[in-house]
């Protein structure tokens, strides 16, 4: 089952349909996988795990979103001042 995971991860290409976000605006979609992605790492790395498995949230949202929402966010989160729950 892991092989099969970790081939589908090294041949994704971009993001696939996600049923909670329908619709042409991709926006919701590329937030919630930016918070999923910062979510599993911290949840992974905090019981020492690796956090690999969590490549594929990252793959998504910089898939979806723009370089410079990214970049701002992470400033944020730097900052403490960002805005999801993490």
């Amino acid at each position: 089952m892991a092989d099969i995971i970790e081939e589908k991860v090294k041949n994704y290409r971009t993001a696939p349909f996600d049923a909670r976000f329908p619709n042409t605006n991709q926006t919701r979609n590329c937030f919630q996988n930016y918070l999923d992605f910062h979510r599993c790492s911290q949840a992974l790395s905090d019981k020492g795990q690796d956090v690999s498995p969590c490549d594929w949230y990252q793959r998504v949202y910089k898939s979806l979103c723009p370089v410079s929402w990214v970049s701002k966010w992470d400033d944020q989160i730097e900052t403490g001042s960002f805005p999801g729950k993490i």
